[in-house]
C-alpha cells in the first residue's frame, strides 16, 4: 500500500481531547440466555454479555448522560461549545436531530452548529474527524463529538448476540488544555455492502462471514498499518491499541495482525462485557484507556463502520491527565453497575413484540 504521507490528516493547529465521559445502561444480557432461548442453550456466545438500554432510556438519554460526564471532566462552560455532533444509527427520530436536544438539556448555547452523523458504527468517529477539522482550522475552540446506539438485531439472528447500548462523548480542544493530542488521522472507505436497514425497515440486515475478510479485516487493518506507516511508527511505540469491538475475536485478531500484543488492547476491549455498542465501540474503549493512561502514553485508535470504512487515529497523552477531575463517573464504575435481565425482560425494554 501507498504510504503517502499527504494522506495523513493533520491540522494546521494542534487538537486534543479536553474532555471525555462515557455512559452504559445497567441491564445485562447474557448472552447464554440468547443462546438458551434461540439454539436450546447448546450454541456458544461470542460475547459474555451485553449492556441494554433501559424503558426510559434511548441514543438522546444516554448521549446527554455522556456528554455530563465529558464536560464536567473538561471543566468548561458548556456555552463555549461550538458545535454537538452525534454519531449513531439509531437515532430515535427518522426526521429531526439529535444533536439539537442534547446540545439544550447540556446547556450549549443557540449559537451551535448541531448534526447528526451516521456511517453505521464509525458515525462516531467520522464526528471527531470532522471536529478536528473545525477545531484545527480555529473555527471553534471547542466541539463536543459523540457516538451513541442502542441495541438492534432481530430476534434470533446473530448480531442480537452482540449488538449492545451505550457509546462515549468527547470534547476537542486546543492541545494545550488536552488531555490527549491527536498526531495524525487518516481514513480508508471503500463501498463493501456488508451491513445495512433500508428505510422503513426495523432491522438490519448483514452479508453473514461477508462481513469478516472483505469488511472489517481489509478496512481495519489498512487504516491501521496505513497510519502507523505514514507516523513511522510499529506496534512497539504504542502502550495501547484500540480497534472497533464487534465480538471479541474480531478486534484481537486485527491487533496480532498489526503486531499488538494482548495486553495492549486489553484495557480497551469491552466487548464481553457490554457488546458492540456500534457507534461508541471504540470510543467507549478509548475512554477506559484514558481513565488510566499515563503521561507520553501513545494510543492507536480504528473504528469501523460497514458499508464500509475505518478511521484511524494516532493520540499521544499529555501530563494534563493528571489533573483530570477525579469526581466524574469512570467507564469501569458503568461496566461495574450492572443488573442482569432474561431475555422476557429483554424483550420488553427493546420492544421486540411487533404487531
Amino acid at each position: 500500500m501507498n504510504a503517502d504521507a499527504s494522506r495523513l490528516m493533520a491540522t494546521d493547529r494542534k487538537v486534543g481531547i479536553v474532555g471525555y465521559g462515557a455512559y452504559i445502561p445497567r441491564y445485562r444480557l447474557p448472552g447464554a440466555e440468547i443462546a438458551r432461548i434461540w439454539a436450546g442453550g447448546g450454541a456458544a456466545s461470542p460475547i459474555r454479555e451485553k449492556a441494554v438500554a433501559g424503558l426510559d432510556e434511548d441514543v438522546v438519554t444516554m448521549a446527554i448522560e455522556a456528554a455530563r460526564n465529558a464536560i464536567a471532566c473538561a471543566e468548561i462552560d458548556p456555552l463555549q461549545i461550538r458545535a454537538v455532533w452525534v454519531g449513531s444509527e439509531s437515532h430515535p427520530y427518522a426526521v429531526k436531530p439529535t444533536s439539537t436536544i442534547v446540545a439544550e438539556s447540556i446547556g450549549a448555547s443557540a449559537d451551535v452548529l448541531a448534526a447528526d452523523w451516521e456511517f453505521a458504527c464509525k458515525a462516531g468517529t467520522e464526528a471527531v474527524q470532522a471536529a478536528l477539522g473545525l477545531v484545527g482550522s480555529g473555527m471553534a475552540r471547542y466541539i463536543l463529538g459523540i457516538g451513541m446506539d442502542t441495541a438492534q438485531g432481530r430476534p434470533g439472528d446473530a448480531l442480537e448476540y452482540t449488538a449492545g447500548s451505550g457509546g462515549a462523548a468527547f470534547i476537542l480542544g486546543p492541545a494545550e488544555e488536552s488531555c490527549a493530542v491527536y498526531q495524525g488521522s487518516y481514513s480508508y472507505v471503500t463501498d463493501t455492502p456488508d451491513f445495512w436497514r433500508r428505510a422503513g425497515e426495523v432491522y438490519p440486515s448483514h452479508g453473514d462471514r461477508f462481513t469478516g475478510e472483505p469488511a472489517y479485516f481489509a478496512h481495519t487493518i489498512a487504516a491501521g498499518s496505513t497510519i502507523m506507516q505514514m507516523m513511522n511508527t510499529t506496534a512497539s511505540d504504542y502502550a495501547y491499541a484500540v480497534f472497533h469491538q464487534p465480538n471479541v475475536k474480531f478486534p484481537a485478531r486485527a491487533a496480532k495482525t498489526l503486531g499488538f500484543s494482548a495486553d495492549q488492547i486489553a484495557p480497551g476491549l469491552l466487548a464481553n462485557e457490554i457488546g458492540n455498542v456500534y457507534s461508541g465501540s471504540c470510543m467507549i474503549g478509548l475512554t477506559a484507556i484514558l481513565d488510566n493512561a499515563e503521561p507520553g502514553d501513545r494510543i492507536l485508535m480504528v473504528s469501523y463502520g460497514s458499508g464500509a470504512g475505518s478511521d484511524a487515529f494516532d493520540l499521544r497523552v499529555t501530563e494534563r491527565i493528571k489533573d483530570r477531575p477525579r469526581a466524574r463517573v469512570k467507564t469501569a464504575d458503568y461496566i461495574e453497575r450492572r443488573s442482569k435481565i432474561d431475555y422476557g425482560t429483554y424483550v420488553r425494554f427493546r420492544d421486540k413484540l411487533k404487531d
